[in-house]
């Protein structure tokens, strides 16, 4: 449902609950054109289609005298069976069905023109990023309930629609919510392509292609990072956070192996470090592994959102003193809100001094190690003994691809095998992995590379780090802008208040900060109900609520960059 980010704050909106606001800027969808069957000898907006209207995907009609609907009264469960496989051979349209390859071509076409007139869709600026509705009005205008009968193969067409209809187009331009922005053309045929596939990492038995390729470009991306002839391990996660967490289990495996068998009882205790602004996932790996969030100590970092590295040492040696066990210490490159690097090198030095796992959480920056110009703020990554690398964020890969990778060669599989022969061969890649089934994240990111080549990459993320300097630039010295911290943002995060003419002049410092707290979310409720732009919003320590702008997506412009400053003005300027 949505966030109680908008809900909270309806009253504070110009508009009601019914009364949807019109922008004159933003052009409704095109009218679909007539699907077949359907009757209209003009261009129309119905979704009713003819065509599909008596299609099921499976058996929806009783064979011979029964009909639907009809009490049937089974002699045994044998002949019952026997019905309904009988069922399912007669009346399903699509394939698996006898003479089901016509019916399902012409289904699916309709399903990719749905897709695609989305895709064009969500690229055209004059369209909305989002039509808004409350969760009630939502519910009550569709359907979404699931029933014991089969619907119509017109009615799944329609829930498609519908779907899209109301979804967030976070391919369109103007679209800043979340660090995964953008769509693709290459990632999305690759997409579609693995889902037509529908095959299982875990072996090379059944995915030999897909193996071979994530072993490359693992390959490829540990060279990157800077370690000799690509060497190490790695492996494709269901996100940043498992990610992550894989590294927390790797380096307590390599500091106390028997934790594998034993548990955790039979080491001491351990403590993990990382930054006050890194991400909740290493609490939350900490405590899925056992290990305690109260075991995680978070460092404190400068002004700009940077790791302290005495800070480091002193709560170390801290925790050294009182008996406990430093095992693990998370430097971020990218912060989730500032867009900060740790000084990876100087951690480097302490980590290896005490004979701490370095992992690198570059989830969010991670990817300009593909640029030239900005690879310099990841120096130092190639001491780090892991490191997490999301190719869905800055590099645009359709979702989810994220990496982990490994310096130590074997240790994942060290780690995490269980040897169940029934399933894994020799040097199996599932045999690694914590998960059993595992999605094929590779194929995306390994057709795009293709598509892009490095310097594709390179280019894509160089523009998008223009983009958000141009952004500071703009409003960095512009009236009723605030910087939430001094200097030029290290990534695409720019943090800023917009402070309102009714807020700018209040000279109390305590009533303006409170006042202030509740602009960010007004003008954010009011650009989904408009529909034009989105940008999150977010405290931090004692800074009230700001704007965190982030720029990941290729299809942005300064132009939308211009638009977006001007619509804060517009739906800020009577607060």
């Amino acid at each position: 449902l949505l966030s109680s980010t908008v809900c909270s704050h309806k009253a504070l909106l110009n508009v009601g609950e019914g009364e949807k606001p019109v922008d004159p800027g933003a052009k409704q969808p095109p009218p679909s054109a007539p699907g077949p069957g359907c009757g209209c000898t003009k261009t129309c907006t119905c979704n009713k289609t003819a065509a599909f209207s008596d299609l099921y995907s499976t058996g929806t009609r009783t064979p011979n005298t029964h009909s639907r609907g009809h009490d049937i009264s089974w002699k045994n469960k044998t002949e019952k069976n026997c019905f309904t496989h009988l069922l399912l051979e007669c009346c399903a349209d699509l394939l698996p069905a006898a003479d089901g390859d016509s019916k399902t071509m012409t289904f699916l076409q309709e399903v990719v023109d749905i897709l695609l007139a989305y895709i064009v869709e969500s690229f055209d600026r004059e369209t909305k990023v989002i039509d808004f509705h409350y969760p009630n009005e939502l519910l009550q205008m569709n359907n979404w309930e699931l029933q014991s009968q089969p619907a119509s193969l017109d009615d799944i067409l329609i829930s498609c629609r519908a779907t899209l209809k109301y979804a967030i187009k976070t391919a369109h331009p103007r679209y800043f919510n979340q660090l995964s922005t953008g769509l693709d053309m290459v990632g999305l045929a690759a997409d579609w392509l693995t889902s037509t596939a529908n095959t299982n990492m875990f072996t090379y038995e059944v995915a030999p292609v897909f193996v071979l390729l994530e072993y490359v470009t693992l390959k490829k991306m540990r060279e990157i990072i800077g370690w000799s002839d690509g060497r190490g391990d790695g492996i494709f996660s269901p996100g940043g956070a498992i990610s992550n967490m894989y590294a927390m289990l790797l380096a307590r495996f390599k500091m106390f192996p028997e934790v594998k068998e034993k548990g955790m009882s039979c080491i001491p205790k351990l403590v993990a470090f990382t930054s006050e602004h890194s991400h909740f996932s290493i609490k939350k790996g900490a405590a899925a592994l056992g290990i305690g969030t109260e075991s995680v100590v978070c460092i404190k970092a400068d002004e700009s959102g940077k790791m302290i590295p005495a800070d480091l040492e002193r709560r170390i040696l801290e925790a050294k003193q009182k008996g406990l066990v430093p095992f693990f210490v998370s430097a971020t490159a990218g912060t989730t809100v500032y867009g900060a690097f740790d000084p990876l090198i100087a951690v480097s030095d302490i980590c290896k001094k005490y004979n701490i796992w370095m992992h690198v959480d570059g989830a969010w920056g991670g990817s300009l190690l593909m640029s030239r110009r900005h690879r310099w703020k990841l120096d130092g990554v190639e001491r780090a003994n892991s490191v997490t690398w999301n190719p869905h964020k800055m590099m645009g890969v359709p979702l989810q691809c994220s990496a982990l990778l490994v310096r130590e060669e074997g240790l994942m599989q060290s780690c995490n095998q269980m040897h169940a022969c029934y399933l894994f061969q020799q040097d199996d890649t599932g045999d690694k992995a914590l998960q059993c089934g595992r999605h094929v994240d590779i194929f995306k990111l390994w057709l795009m590379w293709r598509a892009k080549g490095t310097i594709g990459f390179e280019a894509q993320i160089d523009k998008c780090l223009e983009l958000s300097e141009y952004l500071y630039n703009k409003i960095k010295d512009r009236e009723g802008y605030e910087m939430v911290f001094d200097g030029k943002p290290q990534h695409t995060n720019v943090c800023f208040w917009y402070l309102p003419p009714g807020v700018r002049y209040i000279e109390d410092k305590d009533e303006k900060k409170k006042q202030l707290h509740k602009v960010a979310p007004v003008i954010k409720a009011r650009m989904m109900e408009y529909g034009t732009t989105m940008v999150s919003y977010q405290p931090q320590g004692d800074k009230v609520n700001f704007f965190r702008m982030v720029i990941s997506n290729p299809a942005a412009t300064f132009e939308d960059i211009d638009f977006l400053i001007e619509e804060i003005e517009r739906l800020g300027q009577d607060l």
